[in-house]
């Protein structure tokens, strides 16, 4: 990365805003000391200058595509941000604030053929969504529970991961896989509105948050309504997925614990059991959790697993989880994770995509560039686990596809990836090398490491 762009994209980092920072903190602590507390006063705190800046902050770090009015974050930079923000505080102080349909397009499914909907508002409603999401973050947050990983402060997919494994180790050889069918698209938009009025009494904040899920999706100059479910794409969406599934964690802690623990990472979620027929009671017990939030279970991906002796394994977050033998205690199965086969697949077809022979007029070094940027992100991810033998593949495979890249460039017949184009010609190269980067060190939520 050069030194200008190394500093341009610093800068376009969310800068830590006090103001929103100490309403942070005390939303948190008033949700945390009473249960039952409902919010009144919150339509303001969306309108002000300091929210509204750390909104535009997080926005623009993201950067992301337009929305149906054309208009990009870098037309709203050129004349300046400080009058964008200033004409939403005003729209939102005399509730003249409207938003605009959101852009639907089609995108891909990695490692699949498959494609699905991406719903993208405009600039403005993200904005004001990310200020919403800032107001409301902290008061859900406190409720929410351990179970949890997905898109909450301080935990991550990687912190899910290591739960799984946890439990797995300690006993627990039979899997509840649960896949839900259009989580995003199908919550029902009352029983969601409830849950966020349980902690809400703002009639102005409902409104805000009832006017985005009903504000229609644009698709080949057409808007169609929305009956249900929150649009995949905007900044609020993450969050009231978890404020719908918190029913789910709440009911399964509380009432049916004894059968599984369960591990949810946004709509994504297993429940490790010792025997199966306690995860055939949790498909059971979780089909009924859903059914009133308008969620079902998708029966051709929902499966039960059986983790003894490394019988089968399981997806889960990108990784595949198998139970392996282990080297020093013969007999003794651990749980494992490294890439799974569509994890493996979109990075070969991304690899792929960036040596076509459709870029042989772009300079090698621009190919190898562009292919170090998706492998440093790709590597930071899966580097946690037991992934060294597929690193040692994708690394193989983007020697041969480099190999084929200059040969036809030179107009060369064949791969030549042994002897011309060889593993020395491909260290000169300055590709970034997966293998040898695999760490299985991790910080869990509050500080400790875990191995």
């Amino acid at each position: 990365m050069s030194a200008h762009r190394a500093s341009s994209t610093k800068s376009r980092r969310p800068q830590r805003r006090p103001g929103s920072r100490a309403l942070h903190d005390v939303l948190y602590r008033s949700a945390k000391q009473n249960k039952a507390r409902r919010f009144h006063a919150l339509y303001d705190k969306v309108a002000r200058s300091d929210i509204l800046a750390r909104a535009w902050d997080e926005v623009r770090e993201n950067r992301g595509a337009p929305g149906v009015d054309g208009v990009t974050i870098d037309s709203i930079e050129e004349p300046g941000v400080e009058t964008f923000l200033e004409d939403i505080a005003k729209a939102l102080k005399e509730q003249t604030y409207r938003p605009a349909p959101l852009r639907r397009v089609e995108i891909p499914k990695p490692g699949t053929s498959k494609r699905r909907p991406l719903s993208i508002p405009t600039v403005k409603d993200r904005v004001v969504m990310t200020a919403a999401k800032i107001v409301l973050e902290p008061i859900f947050e406190a409720d929410f529970l351990p179970v949890s990983f997905g898109f909450r402060p301080k935990r991550s997919a990687h912190q899910a991961l290591e739960a799984v494994r946890v439990e797995a180790n300690r006993g627990a050889d039979w899997v509840f896989d649960a896949d839900l069918k259009d989580a995003f698209g199908s919550i029902d938009h009352e029983a969601l509105m409830a849950l966020v009025a349980d902690r809400v009494f703002d009639r102005a904040l409902l409104k805000l948050l009832r006017s985005w899920l009903r504000a229609g999706v644009l698709k080949d100059g057409v808007i169609s309504g929305t009956q249900a479910g929150t649009p995949q794409g905007s900044p609020i969406s993450p969050l009231l997925c978890n404020i719908a599934l918190h029913v789910l964690d709440k009911a399964w802690t509380e009432k049916s614990g004894g059968l599984g623990v369960l591990v949810r990472y946004s709509d994504d979620f297993v429940i490790l059991c010792a025997l199966r027929v306690r995860a055939e009671e949790a498909r059971r017990k979780v089909t009924e959790i859903l059914r009133p939030l308008g969620l079902e279970l998708n029966p051709d991906k929902t499966r039960i697993v059986c983790l003894t002796r490394g019988k089968e394994g399981f997806d889960f977050l990108g990784f595949h989880n198998h139970k392996v033998e282990s080297r020093k205690w013969r007999g003794r199965f651990y749980l494992q994770k490294w890439p799974s086969a569509q994890a493996m697949k979109s990075a070969k077809t991304r690899v792929k995509a960036a040596t076509e022979r459709s870029q042989a007029l772009l300079p090698i070094e621009d190919v190898v560039r562009n292919l170090n940027t998706m492998l440093r992100g790709w590597n930071e991810y899966f580097r946690y686990g037991n992934s060294g033998r597929k690193f040692a593949k994708l690394d193989s495979y983007v020697h041969q596809r480099l190999a084929i890249f200059a040969s036809t460039k030179q107009g060369l017949r064949g791969h030549n990836w042994k002897r011309r184009f060889n593993a020395a010609w491909f260290k000169s190269l300055g590709v970034h090398r997966l293998s040898g980067t695999v760490r299985y060190e991790l910080r869990m939520p509050g500080g400790e490491r875990c191995r």
